[in-house]
This record gives C-alpha cells, sequence and structure tokens, in this order.
C-alpha cells in the first residue's frame, strides 16, 4: 500500500524517501541522529578543543610530509566545499597537491575554477583524465541497470584516483571535502555506496559492452586495508575541525580565488547537474535538493521557510532541460529515443544486483570496537 505523505516537521525531508520515520512531533529520523551525532561535531568546531585536534593534525601532516615535495592531496572538482578546502589548506601553511579527476563531464565554469584556484594559490595540479570510452560505458551500464545513483562511476574514480596518486607520491594524508555542516542528512533509499567495486563490475558486466582496462578502481581489501594500513594513507575532514558556513565559504572563494557560482550543489559537473536535477526527479521522485536543504537547517545556516520557498522552483531551468538532455544523450551516444527507453524502464534497487553490503556492514558495525 501506498504511504500517506509526510513532511519533517522540522526539516524538509518526506517521504519521498522510502525509510524515513518520524516520532510523535513529526520530527524525522534524520533530525534525531544529527542531534546526537552531528551536532557534537558542529560544536566541537567552534571550540577550544576543536582548535586543538585542527592544530595537532596539521602539525602530524607537517611532520609527515617534512622530506617530500607535497604534505598533503587535495581532491579539487572546482566546487564550494572543495575550493574553500584548498584555500585553507594553504592558509594552514599546508603544501598540497591538488588532484582533479576528469571524468569527461567538467563544466566549462569548473574548469576555470579549477584554473583559478591554482593560480591563485600557487600549488601544482594532477588531473586524472578518464579513458571516455571506458568511462561512457560504465555509466551507460548503470542506466541500463535502471538504478537510482548512475553518479557512481564517477563517485568511485574520483576516489580511486586520490588514492593511486597518493600512493605513487608516497603522500599520506588525503584532505577531504566532505563535512557535517552540509552534508548530514542522505538517505540511503536514494543511492548506493560508490566504494563497492564488486556492484559496480557486477552492473557492467551484465550491461556493458567495452573492457574497463584504465578505470582506476577502489575495492575492499585495498581501500580498507592495503591503504590505510600497509600504504599509510588516511582522509582527513578538515573542515568538521573548524566553523564552516557554505554561504561564508562561498563568499570568501569568490572574493579570494576569483571563483564563480555553478549553480547547485554538485552541479561543476554537467553530468551530475543532469542527472540531480533532471533524471532522478524524473524517473524515481527523488529531488536530492531536499536532503541538501535539510542538511543545512539542521546545521543552522538555514531556515525551514527559507527551503520550502526554494523548493517551490524548478530544479532545472525549464526552457534549458531538453537542450541538456539531447546534449547528454548524444554525448553517451544514445538517440533522444533510446533515452526515452532508458527513462521508461522499471525502477530496479541497487541491492537487485551482486554486491557487498554485508561487508560494509561488518566494518560500520565494528568500528566503534576498532
Amino acid at each position: 500500500m501506498a504511504r500517506e505523505y509526510q513532511i519533517c516537521s522540522r526539516c524538509i525531508m518526506d517521504t519521498t524517501d522510502e525509510e524515513i520515520q518520524f516520532d510523535e512531533q513529526g520530527v524525522c529520523n534524520y533530525c534525531r541522529t544529527f542531534d546526537t551525532q552531528g551536532r557534537p561535531v558542529l560544536e566541537r568546531s567552534h571550540s577550544e578543543h576543536g582548535k586543538k585536534m585542527l592544530s595537532d593534525t596539521i602539525g602530524k601532516i607537517k611532520a609527515t610530509g617534512r622530506d617530500r615535495d607535497y604534505d598533503c592531496i587535495v581532491g579539487l572538482s572546482g566546487g564550494v566545499d572543495s575550493s574553500f578546502v584548498a584555500y585553507k589548506v594553504k592558509e594552514l601553511g599546508l603544501r598540497p597537491l591538488a588532484v582533479h579527476f576528469d571524468s569527461g563531464w567538467n563544466s566549462e565554469i569548473s574548469v576555470k575554477n579549477i584554473e583559478s584556484i591554482v593560480k591563485v594559490l600557487n600549488i601544482d595540479l594532477y588531473t586524472f583524465v578518464a579513458d571516455w570510452e571506458e568511462m561512457r560505458d560504465l555509466q551507460l551500464s548503470f542506466f541500463k541497470a535502471s538504478v537510482p545513483d548512475c553518479d557512481i562511476p564517477q563517485d568511485h574514480g574520483y576516489l580511486a584516483a586520490l588514492y593511486r596518486v597518493a600512493a605513487q607520491q608516497n603522500i599520506h594524508y588525503i584532505i577531504s571535502g566532505a563535512n557535517i555542516a552540509t552534508e548530514f542528512v542522505l538517505p540511503t533509499s536514494w543511492g548506493y555506496s560508490p566504494k563497492d567495486l564488486r556492484h559496480i563490475k557486477a552492473i557492467h558486466r551484465r550491461f556493458g559492452n567495452k573492457k574497463i582496462r584504465n578505470y582506476p578502481t577502489l575495492g575492499y581489501f585495498k581501500h580498507f586495508v592495503y591503504y590505510p594500513y600497509i600504504k599509510k594513507i588516511q582522509v582527513v575532514r578538515l573542515l568538521d575541525y573548524m566553523p564552516y558556513s557554505k554561504r561564508e565559504g562561498k563568499k570568501l572563494i569568490q572574493e579570494k580565488l576569483n571563483w564563480q557560482d555553478y549553480g547547485g550543489k554538485h552541479h561543476e559537473s554537467v553530468f551530475t547537474s543532469f542527472f540531480q536535477a533532471y533524471y532522478l526527479p524524473t524517473k524515481f521522485g527523488i529531488d536530492k535538493r531536499r536532503a541538501h536543504l535539510s542538511s543545512l537547517i539542521v546545521s543552522g545556516e538555514l531556515n525551514r521557510n527559507q527551503a520550502l520557498e526554494e523548493m517551490n522552483q524548478l530544479p532545472y531551468e525549464e526552457n534549458r532541460i531538453q537542450e541538456r538532455k539531447e546534449y547528454v544523450a548524444k554525448k553517451l551516444g544514445l538517440t533522444a529515443a533510446d533515452y526515452d527507453a532508458i527513462l521508461a524502464l522499471p525502477v530496479r534497487k541497487h541491492t537487485d544486483y551482486p554486491n557487498t553490503e554485508w561487508l560494509h556492514r561488518i566494518k560500520r558495525k565494528f568500528i566503534p570496537f576498532i
């Protein structure tokens, strides 16, 4: 039976997330979890304890990389969070190597942002250029699989590239732009972990046509054993150690780095922009703006009325969506009819295909003990 529609009384998450739960006051599970897990991190970032953690972490990174050309890697997409991190890393006296994963979908604005950032900050840039034919075949495979998260090949390749370059350069720290303040709310039913290589291979084996030889991959053993324990590579979420406001961060990088705004969250990629603004809402009824805006609500940067007002706007420019749809279809090697046929395929879940989710569940369960 269809579930009766309900929206959280505190944020704007609603029953388009099939796993959402509400208490007697109508407050959702994301808000309640934020109070117990997210809020302490935000409070720490504004405290003396947070300052000390930041200082200690920067000290370790500098000491470990003392005799090397670079002491850390910064993943640079051209988006707000990664651009702000690059600025702060340099301000804190680190010597970063910026790494960009070019999946073939960079927007013109994101390219200009990256060029401006590395020039103003005077940092070296390593661009990992994906094999386009392989990338296209992987993304098409996920479309044909009819699962929600068709962005997994791009996300997985980006992460794998960061680790690969870190290992090659003997760099022990990867500075991530991920953070509690802007990314806490993320329904699992709206996507799937990009870290599951078995899942990626299973979907590609069933729907792909091209052998994957150059696409960077990151298996479970390599990600959770080889890189952290043998190569001693750590990922540091630096923004969780300092006060971070998306609004203020955007203002700073516009002033200091000549950064240009590209629109919505993760819209520095043409593919991600189309995927989140049109494909997900049209086929799956998923509007990721709900999660992005709810994260800002629970962290105190946005009020609920402002978020609801933004949700009243279409997630895409109506007069441009047909043009963007045709562009994405053509770049993927599809006709308009091919794309419409994919859009019409029955919806599937990621768990309908082989995966290693059980391994990740075990890891999450035992992390507190480890």
